[in-house]
């Protein structure tokens, strides 16, 4: 597939601009030709998108993407075999649709040849045609938002960064499994939006709940194929470059860490990095974040271990736990690479094909505890609902 046609050269893909440091990730990264084969040899793919049209509240993130590539290729490579390919920028279409259409079709593309598209908007709505990518793989996949609110929009069509969510959950047809979203802030989210994500069997975890304990994300992120970071998660004091912040949200090193988790997971195959709007950053403190964030996404990719699912699941060490009163087996499993956990949820005959990927869920060693005192575990209890 020749992507040069959605594609634009960013200001480094002319060597006059590529001035790094011996030892950079400047150094490392290979940047994409027109004519060349893209994504040949490579495990992951940086594509910027100046798109930022259906944002309401963030106007100037379309010009984010090669302020970021700045500070991110003057880091220190933190691996010697980065193989990682700079597609450049999709510049905007005449219609979003149009910009959509281009980010899609270079997605799929990468989906289909093993390779994670980091997405750098632009806008959150984006996300839309990053999922959408999904759709000629035909599998149900799973998304994970960490975004301050829970963006379902006032209407069906809603394709706003504000309310892109709809277009996700509306799509026909529906592939989407479960959707999650991590560290919203009650005062900026909608009573009725939680209870509409709950009613649909969605997980959404406050703010503080992942603050106290952040490896509460981390079987969730590991679950995703899909990862979509609203920057504005991120609190003012720590990310200012953002017209959507708020006094509170995730410090950075915490974004850092659920980036990191992101990398780890052998399942995820897609995230993007949204809302950064340069004209707002005065001395280059956000781009400078977001690079960081990228780099320790990139690290976590560098420590993947090849745990399930590219290792079978009947490798690890098999607990099983009885329920006494109503008599069910919770099964769980351990891989000594890790000493991650995931857990199985059976499922009804006839829906083998369709949910096989989605019946071995990763959870905690406190999941397991808890069904060793007897109680079944919300995350098996949520993911039996949808099954089902």
């Amino acid at each position: 597939m020749d992507l040069s046609v959605f594609l634009s050269p960013s200001v480094f893909h002319d060597e006059i601009n590529r001035n790094f440091a011996p030892g950079t990730l400047g150094q490392e990264v290979s940047f994409y030709y027109e004519g060349d084969s893209p994504l040949e040899g490579f495990k992951l793919a940086l594509v910027g998108v100046q798109e930022d049209r259906n944002s309401s509240e963030n106007g100037g993130s379309a010009n984010g993407p090669d302020e970021i590539r700045s500070a991110l290729y003057r880091l220190m490579a933190c691996d010697d075999r980065t193989l990682l390919v700079d597609l450049g920028n999709i510049l905007p279409g005449g219609e979003v649709e149009d910009t959509y259409y281009a980010l899609e079709q270079i997605c799929t593309h990468c989906y289909k040849s093993g390779v994670i598209p980091i997405v750098l908007g632009g806008s959150q709505d984006l996300t839309i045609a990053a999922y959408r990518a999904y759709q000629p793989l035909e599998q149900t996949i799973n998304v994970v938002a960490i975004d301050s609110s829970i963006d379902f929009g006032s209407t069906p069509d809603d394709t706003s960064a504000e309310g892109y969510l709809n277009s996700i959950i509306l799509h026909r047809p529906n592939f989407l499994f479960n959707f999650s979203n991590l560290g919203h802030q009650r005062y900026l989210t909608d009573k009725n939006v939680i209870d509409l994500a709950e009613k649909m069997c969605f997980d959404v975890h406050r703010l503080g709940e992942i603050q106290q304990e952040m490896a509460v994300a981390e079987p969730i992120i590991r679950n995703a194929d899909l990862v979509s970071f609203d920057l504005a998660a991120i609190r003012f004091s720590e990310f200012p470059a953002t017209k959507k912040s708020s006094p509170n949200g995730f410090f950075g090193h915490e974004a850092a860490q659920l980036c990191r988790y992101a990398g780890m997971s052998e399942k995820l195959s897609s995230i993007g990095f949204y809302e950064y709007n340069p004209s707002i950053d005065e001395r280059g403190h956000g781009a400078q974040l977001v690079a960081q964030m990228i780099w320790y996404f990139i690290e976590g990719f560098h420590s993947r271990r090849g745990d399930y699912p590219e290792m079978p699941i009947s490798e690890y060490e098999k607990f099983i736990v009885l329920l006494t009163e109503s008599g069910d087996e919770l099964v769980f499993y351990k891989s000594h690479l890790t000493n991650r956990w995931w857990m199985e949820v059976t499922y009804p005959a006839g829906y083998v094909k369709k949910y096989d990927r989605h019946h071995i869920v990763p959870c905690t060693y406190n999941d397991y505890l808890t069904a060793t005192q007897q109680e079944m575990p919300d995350r098996w209890w949520k993911t039996y609902q949808k099954l089902v």
